[in-house]
């Protein structure tokens, strides 16, 4: 899921991070936002609607929209799209408004 190779731009291999997505040790690169992380792996549901419980993707990608709104470190309601992704974080998807599940 990530752009390995282009006929005009270089992508130079950045240190691995590892972290923790509900349980699962998973990895991502340094430079990479949580949500950017996720959707390399493959991870494309980040919440759900809060009334009809409806899947929510990476959408915005500047931090406006609620679409990536997660629990990282215990903490609610962080903007997975503008959030770095740092070694050993604790990531979790998000339903009710950030109540813990």
């Amino acid at each position: 899921m990530r752009i390995e190779s282009h006929p005009i731009l270089d992508f130079p291999k950045k240190q691995e991070i590892f972290f923790m997505f509900e349980g699962r040790k998973v990895s991502g690169f340094q430079g990479d936002t949580i949500a950017s992380a996720l959707h390399a792996l493959g991870i494309k549901t980040l919440s759900y609607s809060i009334h009809k419980k409806r899947p929510r993707g990476f959408y915005c990608a500047i931090g406006n929209c609620a679409s990536c709104h997660m629990i990282v470190n215990g903490i609610p309601n962080i903007r997975t799209c503008i959030t770095p992704l740092e070694p050993n974080m604790i990531v979790q998807r998000q339903e009710n408004k950030g109540v813990i599940k």
